[in-house]
Parts: structure tokens; C-alpha cells; sequence
């Protein structure tokens, strides 16, 4: 096991604790035991059967062999590229992401009421960034309770970032976004996804290896501060992929 690794960013150096890997994703279950969102079908995982073999040492199977049907965008933490908003055919995220770890930072925060809404703005965040210059910020929102590694927010109006706060973001360099919502929009927006679209500059200046990562979880026992950050996804030639984001404390 490598228990330490050096890099240098931006000039400085830095020591990472490689024994202590803090997995900010969830787990995906078969079943509804799963954040859901969008009225998205429930995750199956179910064994492949043919006339002579079933894929279930359960049920007799020489071998477990299972076949999952989900919806990265509705089921759990997952990873998206701009071909979330694109009809653009190569804007897929196997083909954007090229780079997986990042200088990252955790910041937590309550959402402001806004009417009937619930909002992250700029005040909240942009004053709290790390001089140093991350390429990543993972929000968590405020209260934490680990009801969100299950909860269904279909038609619940959850949380949203402020476009201009997106805006700043991208101004101030951070390249990838990570929250523990189901969309850096408003649930319901009319397709104007405009949390989205500032982040990725579409479409007149995309950033084609920007990603926003959504639903992730980041528990209490993660204190606020600079990481390194593991972006690990499937490869798939898709706008999104389910991921499993790793953070990495520093020495």
C-alpha cells in the first residue's frame, strides 16, 4: 500500500495521506435504498438467465453474472461533461475528462431562503475560497443528515446554486464542481438550465473538460478544507457516468 504521495501545484508542494481515502459517493443499491430524483425508474440488478444458465451462485449459478439498469442522472452520484446540454456527438465524458485528480476544496453551506426557494449564492462561497487556487470545490449543504444517502427528491423544489454564483466559479478557476444536490439548477426551470450552461460557457465558450459532479455525500466526519481529489468514472461514451469521487487529506 502507498501510504504517501508528493505533487506540486501552482508551484507549491504538498504531502497526501494515501492510507486515509474519504469516498464522498454512494454506494448504488438494487431497489429504491437510493437517492432518486427526476422520477427516475429504481436501480435493478438482476442475474442474466439463458435456458441453461443462470448468473446467481444464489440460485445454483456456476458463477454470480448480473446485468444493472440505471439512470446516472436520476439514481445516485454521478458525472457529467457539457454533452448533458449538447446535441454535440463527442461530447461525451469519457472523451472530456481526461485528468483525474485535482486540487479540491470542501466548503459547507446553508442554502438561503428565496421565496419558495432554497439558494446558494455568491456571498456564501466566493470569499471563502482557498487562495491557493483549487480546481475543485465540493459544496456541502447545511443540514447534513444522512438521510440524503437514501432520499427520493422528485417534485421537493431541493436546493440550487445561483447562476451567478456559477459565473464566479468559472471566473475564479474551478474547473470541476461537485454538490450533494440532485442539480446545480432549480428543479423545475423551464429548460432554461442556467446553473449549467455558465459553467460550461455553452455554447459560444465551452469548457470542454469541466465536469459537475451531483449527489455526492460528504459526511460530518470531513472537515472543511483542501483535498486531493480522486475523480474515478466508468468509461462510457455518455454525457454522464455513475463516479465514485475519492478525497485524499493532506500531511
Amino acid at each position: 500500500m502507498i501510504e504517501e504521495a508528493y505533487f506540486t501545484f501552482k508551484g507549491n508542494p504538498y504531502r497526501v495521506d494515501m492510507e486515509k481515502p474519504l469516498d464522498i459517493s454512494i454506494p448504488l443499491n438494487p431497489g429504491t435504498h437510493n437517492p432518486n430524483c427526476y422520477y427516475t425508474d429504481p436501480v435493478v440488478i438482476e442475474p442474466v438467465r439463458t435456458k441453461e444458465f443462470v448468473g446467481s451462485v444464489a440460485e445454483g449459478g456456476s458463477c454470480n453474472h448480473r446485468r444493472i439498469s440505471l439512470a446516472p442522472h436520476g439514481n445516485g452520484t454521478h458525472t457529467e461533461c457539457y454533452g448533458h446540454i449538447s446535441a454535440d456527438p463527442e461530447a461525451t465524458l469519457s472523451r472530456c475528462l481526461k485528468h483525474f485528480h485535482f486540487l479540491a476544496q470542501v466548503i459547507s453551506v446553508s442554502p438561503e431562503s428565496h421565496g419558495d426557494d432554497q439558494v446558494i449564492r455568491s456571498h456564501q462561497i466566493m470569499s471563502r475560497l482557498n487562495a491557493k487556487g483549487p480546481q475543485a470545490l465540493i459544496m456541502r449543504t447545511l443540514p447534513n443528515g444522512v438521510d440524503k444517502l437514501t432520499r427520493h427528491y422528485s417534485g421537493s423544489n431541493p436546493p440550487y446554486l445561483d447562476p451567478s454564483l456559477v459565473k464566479d466559479l468559472t471566473a475564479a478557476g474551478i474547473e470541476h464542481l461537485l454538490v450533494d444536490l440532485p442539480s446545480v439548477d432549480r428543479e423545475v426551470d423551464h429548460g432554461k438550465l442556467a446553473a449549467h450552461k455558465a459553467f460550461w460557457g455553452f455554447p459560444d465558450h465551452i469548457r470542454r473538460h469541466s465536469t459537475i459532479t451531483e449527489l455526492v455525500y460528504v459526511a460530518d466526519v470531513i472537515p472543511d478544507g483542501l483535498y486531493l481529489l480522486n475523480l474515478q468514472v466508468t468509461s462510457l461514451e455518455n454525457d454522464a457516468s455513475p463516479s465514485k469521487p475519492v478525497l485524499y487529506p493532506f500531511l
